[in-house]
């Protein structure tokens, strides 16, 4: 057993983050995709590579469930037993436009916690894994978060929802606002990177609206387990998994305090 997970599930997990990152390798720059909204892609990779890893997971836990962002099944609606989180391409819009920053994200719940997570990048063959109480890795080398003690000497990291053209206004102004204080901001269109890459210390901080529970499961797990923190924009952790995403704070734990004050004055200034 590792923690509460036993180690077949471990082997699972793994062998479904490769899987679908070999279809993912195979496909790039030769799909087409589809709207689902203005700005929400989906292509033919998506699809495939979320039928491969459920079908990997299902023939060793045929009792498991599933939440996989190509089923629109919402939280409400998985039963009690565990639980699988999926999504089978985090940076769909880099994918399809052929820029390489996109992964595979797989998060591991049951008894309402998160258990073990992983993701894979298969542009840089790099695999993220975690499991509770144990640690993060990166290729099998044990991960930690930054040094960095202040919000001014940070390298930060964001996103933008599928409503970004209707609120850009209001997500540039938290943009810009970090931007005034912080080393700089990146924006890489890959929840799942943007929180493995804090844990592996490659950033300090990443703020995000709108994100749904696959976009974060694996990687809130891996970023506290590499001794990061991750929160809402009020300071508390999510409580259940509907709430995974919807206001994403990760950190490295150190300028987390410093990250919400800012996220707060910025919110009260647009609402007074």
């Amino acid at each position: 057993m590792l923690g509460a997970v036993n180690m077949e599930e471990i082997k699972t997990l793994k062998k479904a983050l490769l899987e679908g990152g070999k279809i993912l390798s195979k496909y790039f720059g030769r799909v087409t995709y589809e709207l689902k909204g203005r700005a929400n892609l989906l292509t033919e990779a998506d699809l495939k590579t979320q039928q491969k890893v459920i079908s990997v997971i299902k023939s060793a836990f045929p009792g498991h469930g599933f939440l996989a962002e190509e089923d629109g099944l919402p939280p409400s609606k998985l039963g009690g037993g565990p639980i699988w989180i999926i999504d089978p391409l985090d940076g769909t819009t880099n994918y399809a436009h052929g820029f390489p920053v996109s992964a595979v994200s797989i998060g591991f719940m049951a008894g309402g916690k998160m258990l073990a997570g992983g993701i894979y990048d298969p542009f840089r063959r790099e695999l993220f894994l975690t499991c509770r109480g144990r640690g993060a890795f990166l290729n099998s080398k044990r991960m930690k978060v930054s040094g960095a003690a202040k919000l001014e000497d940070a390298l930060l990291v964001t996103g933008f929802p599928y409503d970004r053209a209707e609120k850009s206004g209001f997500y540039c102004s938290f943009f810009s606002a970090f931007l005034n204080i912080s080393h700089d901001v990146r924006r890489m269109g890959a929840a799942s990177l943007d929180m493995a890459w804090l844990a592996a210390g490659r950033t300090d901080g990443y703020w995000e609206f709108g994100l749904k529970p696959w976009d974060v499961a694996a990687g809130r797990l891996i970023v506290e387990e590499a001794g990061g923190k991750v929160t809402d924009f009020n300071g508390k952790p999510w409580s259940g998994l509907g709430e995974y995403g919807a206001r994403t704070l990760a950190t490295n734990g150190r300028i987390h305090s410093e990250m919400l004050k800012l996220i707060r004055r910025q919110l009260k200034l647009i609402h007074s």
